[in-house]
C-alpha cells in the first residue's frame, strides 16, 4: 500500500495531512464513503484530514476539490476525517495491507437509546467527518458477497480492538470504510467468504485489529502528549 502524504492549509487551520492512494486501473470495491460509496471501480482513495469543527455543507464538492488538486481522476473513494492523519497507521497480514487513522474524541455505541443527542452532532446536528477511517487492500479477487461480507469483518474487528483498549463504544459516529480488490480475470475465480473465519477475511480481521489497536494506544498516550508537541508520522510498527 503505497501511501503519499500531503499537507495543506485551510480556512485557518494549517498543515492539514491527506494521504493519496493511487490506485489506477483494474481494482474495484466497496466504501461507506461519501465520495465512491457503494461497490465499483476504485482509481483511487484519499482520506483528508479536516479540523474537529469542520461545518461545511459541502463534503462531497470539497472531496472533489481535493482530488483535483492531486489530479486524480475516474472513479475514486474520498474520506474525511477529524484524526491526525499523519498519524496513520499501517499494518499488513499475509498479503493484506490496511491503513487506518483512529481518533476517538468521541466513542459512540451503536445501538444508542432514542432522544439521547450524540456529542459528536449536537447542537447543530451536521454531519461531522468520520474519526477512525480504514482502508484495506486484498490481493485476490472478492465477489459482492465477500466485499460486503469484509466490511462487516473490518467493522467487527474494530470494535474487538476498540473495546479492549479500553474504549467505551463500537467506534465513533461517522466512522468510513474502504475494501479494494483486483478485478477478477475473465473465467477465474473470485473469493466468495470475507468472514473472519475464511482464509482473507481472518487476515483482514487481524490486520484491522492491529491497526486499530495501535492507533487507539497511540491517541491515547496523544492525549496526554499533545499539549507538549510531539513528532507525526505514518505509524509503521
Amino acid at each position: 500500500m503505497n501511501l503519499e502524504m500531503v499537507h495543506r492549509d485551510e480556512d485557518g487551520a494549517h498543515a492539514l495531512a491527506t494521504t493519496v492512494w493511487r490506485l489506477g486501473a483494474g481494482v474495484r470495491g466497496i466504501s461507506s464513503a461519501m465520495v465512491g460509496g457503494g461497490i465499483g471501480p476504485v482509481a483511487w482513495v484519499i482520506n483528508a484530514q479536516v479540523p474537529g469543527g469542520y461545518s461545511r455543507m459541502d463534503p462531497v464538492a470539497h472531496l472533489g476539490e481535493l482530488a483535483a488538486a492531486q489530479d486524480l481522476a475516474g472513479r475514486g473513494v474520498g474520506m474525511l476525517t477529524a484524526a491526525a492523519v499523519d498519524r496513520t497507521v499501517l499494518r499488513a497480514e499475509n498479503g493484506v495491507e490496511v491503513a487506518a487513522t483512529v481518533g476517538l474524541r468521541v466513542p459512540t455505541w451503536a445501538a444508542a437509546p432514542p432522544g439521547v443527542a450524540d456529542p459528536e452532532l449536537a447542537p447543530a446536528r451536521l454531519p461531522r467527518p468520520g474519526t477512525i477511517n480504514i482502508q484495506v487492500a486484498v490481493p485476490v479477487p472478492m465477489s459482492d458477497g465477500a466485499l460486503v461480507n469484509a466490511v462487516m469483518t473490518v467493522t467487527e474487528a474494530k470494535t474487538q480492538a476498540l473495546l479492549e483498549e479500553g474504549y467505551p463504544g463500537t467506534g465513533t459516529a461517522s466512522d468510513a470504510v474502504c475494501v479494494v480488490a483486483p478485478v477478477a480475470v475473465p473465467g477465474a475465480g473470485e473469493e466468495l467468504f470475507g468472514g473472519p473465519r475464511s482464509e482473507w477475511g481472518a487476515r483482514i480481521a487481524r490486520a484491522v485489529h492491529a491497526a486499530v489497536a495501535a492507533g487507539a494506544r497511540d491517541y491515547t498516550v496523544g492525549l496526554a502528549a499533545r499539549a507538549r508537541g510531539g513528532s507525526s508520522c505514518v505509524r509503521r510498527d
